[in-house]
């Protein structure tokens, strides 16, 4: 088995900028704007040329190879550097570090990848680094190379009906550069402000079709590429006058004097995680994190653990479709996988714990599920002698803290790594997909747009990736109206309504039965879903909303071998027949 071995707390959050030894930054701002007025999100407030009402859901790039331009006419080139941008997550800004003073006027950057980069090995890249795929999202994977600009929409066609748009530029001969007057005097610290102006990208979706792929002899790829230099307008350059103070990096907590490193294992071609520095994995607190995670007195009668709910013959999801509590009581949507966490961004079906660690804590308190109160389950762990040695071990001391629990239990989840199935192996060629396995890849990998002769399943927007996940949240059309209001009961928003976690699909065989409400018993009933079931409403993802009414319209023969691709992502060592072989044992 090939993987990758990673040791917690030693990475840094490299930029991929050249340092050249001087002093000064330059800091680019950039604001996405549509006829000069700043983007609302999910507002079908925006008209085509054509007249066609739409929304902006997501605006999300990458800038690199950006140069400075000297008075004397020569370009001071920041080799291999890259910047990811992203409306949604507030990704409007990056610095470039240690420019020589001086003036400068004019400055030059390319929307999008050159070949080194577009290519390169995406597991090389750090947790924070801009090319991580874990962070931008928008690497093609098995396709080849990122996607550099991803615009995506909801619009109103001629019957009123909300339709999805989604504009993707990607592949190498679609690299953009950009180049924009701009008289720098840079010293010290200098910002840069500009507007990308989208109202000169999008063409009439009706005539001109909704979706791009960049493939050859894309119009909407080249009219993207014709019209993307003049998008840029550099507004505003102004000397920022405070200095910039540099974060200190986290000091692990409550680390004992002598402890055993614990080596993290991950898929060789999986991106880096960002693993936490603060808590820096030990055999110690993995093991006993692992013990808290089958603990029954961390519930208020004793009844269940974590493991009640999260079962290792499952991949630690609940074969139930709702998982009981204390008293019996039953929860409201189906128990979430429990594999490849370190991936992952925010937790539970919406998102409401925006970390791993505060995650922890939450079901232990939930009254409908272990209902302890912290306090209590501290003092009862307190109470046996085991626990005192073992937290001895972990921190340097009997001490049982709410904290130290979710310390431990962060750890042990952290190392339910899962990255050894058939699919895996076939990728490094040592084993071979049958025949249906493979169509039913290409199926998957394959976007479904007939007006340019592509008829896939165009699974892979939402489940891209050696992940096959997302970090989104996404309304996937199995409702008009929602009982559940998903990620808009924690943000609030009316445009987040019906929207649940982007699960992974690794090892989605075992993990039964599915979406948030479990509604679906059986994998055939999954895919049945996304190809008659899907309902039009106003959150729909714009990458459902943009195919027919009921989904992408597969026949029976597809639809199996879509069922039969997804098989090949089970990790065997999960089977029941096979526990206690999991990737995370040392």
């Amino acid at each position: 088995m090939r993987n990758r071995l990673c040791l917690s707390g030693l990475l840094g959050f490299l930029l991929g900028f050249q340092s050249w030894g001087f002093g000064a930054t330059l800091e680019v701002s950039i604001t996405p704007k549509f006829s000069g007025q700043n983007i609302q999100p999910a507002s079908l407030r925006y008209h085509t040329a054509a007249g066609e009402s739409f929304s902006f859901t997501r605006v999300s790039y990458l800038l690199s190879d950006f140069a400075l331009q000297r008075a004397d006419g020569s370009w001071l080139e920041f080799a291999d550097s890259a910047a990811w941008f992203d409306f949604a997550r507030n990704r409007d800004s990056f610095r470039l570090e240690n420019i020589p003073s001086g003036d400068f006027r004019s400055v030059r950057f390319s929307l999008g990848l050159g070949t080194n980069l577009n290519h390169a090995d995406v597991a090389q890249f750090p947790a924070g680094h801009p090319l991580n795929p874990n962070v931008n999202g928008l690497h093609w994977s098995w396709q080849g190379g990122y996607v550099f600009l991803a615009l995506e929409g909801l619009w109103r066609n001629a019957a009123g009906q909300f339709d999805g748009w989604a504009y993707h530029l990607a592949r190498d001969t679609n690299c953009t550069r950009v180049t924009l007057a701009a008289p720098l005097e840079i010293s010290n610290e200098t910002r840069i402000e500009m507007d990308f102006d989208l109202a000169s990208l999008l063409l009439s979706f009706a005539r001109d079709g909704s979706s791009s792929h960049s493939r050859d002899g894309d119009a909407i790829a080249a009219s993207l590429v014709a019209n993307l230099p003049g998008a840029f307008r550099v507004q505003r350059v102004s000397t920022i006058l405070h200095e910039a103070i540099a974060a200190a990096p986290p000091k692990p907590l409550y680390l004992p004097a002598q402890f055993t490193p614990y080596p993290f294992k991950t898929g060789a071609t999986f991106p880096m995680p960002d693993l936490p520095r603060d808590n820096p994995l030990t055999v110690e607190r993995v093991a006993l994190g692992e013990d808290l995670f089958h603990e029954t007195s961390l519930s208020r009668d004793g009844s269940i653990s974590c493991a009640s709910c999260h079962k290792a013959n499952a991949a630690f999801s609940d074969p139930r479709r709702f998982s009981a509590g204390v008293r019996n009581q039953l929860g409201v949507r189906h128990a979430m996988p429990l594999l490849n966490l370190a991936w992952k961004h925010e937790f539970f079906w919406d998102g409401r714990a925006p970390s791993l660690r505060a995650q922890t804590l939450m079901p232990i308190q939930d009254h409908a599920e272990m209902d302890e109160s912290l306090k209590n389950g501290a003092a009862k762990l307190a109470a046996r002698t085991r626990y005192s040695a073992a937290f001895q071990a972990a921190f340097g001391s009997t001490e049982i803290t709410p904290e130290k629990i979710s310390l431990a239990l962060e750890q042990f989840l952290l190392t339910l790594t899962s990255f050894d199935s058939k699919f895996d192996r076939a990728m490094r060629g040592a084993e071979k997909m049958s025949a249906e396995e493979k169509r039913g890849f290409q199926l998957f990998s394959t976007e479904y747009d007939p007006r340019r002769g592509q008829f896939g399943a165009d699974c892979f927007h939402c489940h891209g990736g050696m992940l096959f996940q997302s970090q989104t949240f996404a309304n996937n059309g199995l409702d008009v109206k929602f009982a559940d209001m998903g990620r808009a009961k924690v943000t609030g928003k009316d445009s987040d309504r019906g929207k649940f976690a982007v699960p992974s699909l690794r090892n989605v065989e075992l993990t039964g039965p599915y979406m948030h409400d479990g509604r679906f018993a059986r994998l055939e009933e999954v895919v049945a879903h996304y190809c008659t079931g899907v309902k039009r409403s106003a959150t729909l993802d714009p990458n459902l909303a943009k195919h027919p009414n009921g989904g992408v319209p597969l026949t029976e023969t597809d639809q199996k071998a879509l069922v039969a691709f997804l098989k090949t992502l089970t990790d065997e060592s999960l089977r029941p027949s096979r526990q206690g072989q999991l990737s995370r044992n040392p």
